[in-house]
């Protein structure tokens, strides 16, 4: 697939972007792919503001990959920053996200919001959040992204509360959410969604007698930090990409003696590096 689209750049005449000089057009190439149709969503970055530029380039992809491209978009990028994505993203064809299921529920990723690239790893991380769940708990979810974790342990809660702060992967959050809803209005009905960052969404928590995080590497918001440390749920599910902010966080959510570290998995989400994802469960002491 990256063979075809790297001979489709060339045929189109498309220049690569240097980022000393801030010149040139195609800047980065996203691809995911669903797993179910083995198809390819296929992103293209370009330091334009529209897209007219790759029009060409469009055709190639689509002719050239043909029945293994699920969809293609267009993502201006124009910015001095090493950021790699821009905030929009413009549909060129096909379906407008990805589908995943991960045991109960579908999984919509729009190509704005992120994912793991290991989607094997990620699911025995979520199965073993979901043991973790008592049935009938009040469980509240920070740093939900699309709802990977929260809709795929839905069934386990008597009511949900899913906060996110993303625009792209609130969207596919409220897909999957549509989704549910046309199969199961019950099962959707205690489900609430709380934007915002985890930091100014706390009253999510309220109550909640499961709380799940899964921030990014920096960690926990303080608030939320002080939050649980304070007024601990009956357990806490801390799944961690950052080592380093995760020990910093388990000392301050230890520090008033409220909770207590009780298990600890780490998993292996990148092989043959140094990175591995843990998850951790602290219990009201």
């Amino acid at each position: 697939m990256a063979s075809v689209v790297r001979r489709a750049l060339v045929d189109a005449r498309i220049t690569a972007y240097s980022d000393t000089a801030h010149l040139g057009l195609a800047r980065y190439l996203q691809v995911v792919i669903e797993r179910s149709s083995q198809t390819a969503q296929v992103v293209v970055v370009g330091n334009c503001a529209a897209a007219e530029p790759f029009t060409r380039l469009f055709e190639l992809i689509r002719q050239r990959l043909g029945t293994d491209l699920h969809s293609l978009w267009f993502n201006p990028n124009t910015t001095h920053t090493n950021t790699i994505l821009g905030s929009t993203f413009e549909h060129v064809a096909g379906p407008a996200t990805v589908v995943e299921n991960f045991g109960e529920a579908q999984i919509h990723y729009p190509p704005g919001a992120f994912g793991q690239s290991n989607l094997e790893v990620a699911q025995k991380i979520i199965a073993h959040v979901r043991e973790q769940i008592p049935l009938g708990s009040r469980v509240a979810e920070f740093y939900a992204g699309v709802g990977a974790i929260g809709l795929s342990v839905s069934s386990r809660a008597s009511e949900l509360r899913l906060n996110e702060v993303s625009p792209h992967s609130l969207h596919g959050l409220n897909i999957g959410l549509e989704a549910l809803g046309s199969a199961d209005a019950v099962a959707r009905a205690k489900i609430s969604v709380i934007p915002g960052t985890a930091g100014a969404a706390l009253e999510a928590a309220t109550d909640a007698e499961v709380v799940i995080a899964d921030p990014p590497r920096k960690g926990l918001d303080p608030e939320l930090t002080t939050l649980l440390a304070a007024e601990p749920p009956k357990s806490f599910i801390y799944v961690s990409c950052g080592l380093d902010s995760f020990l910093a966080d388990a000392q301050r959510l230890t520090s008033d003696g409220k909770l207590r570290l009780a298990s600890l998995t780490a998993f292996n989400l990148m092989p043959f590096t140094d990175h591995v994802e843990t998850v951790a469960r602290f219990e009201r002491a």
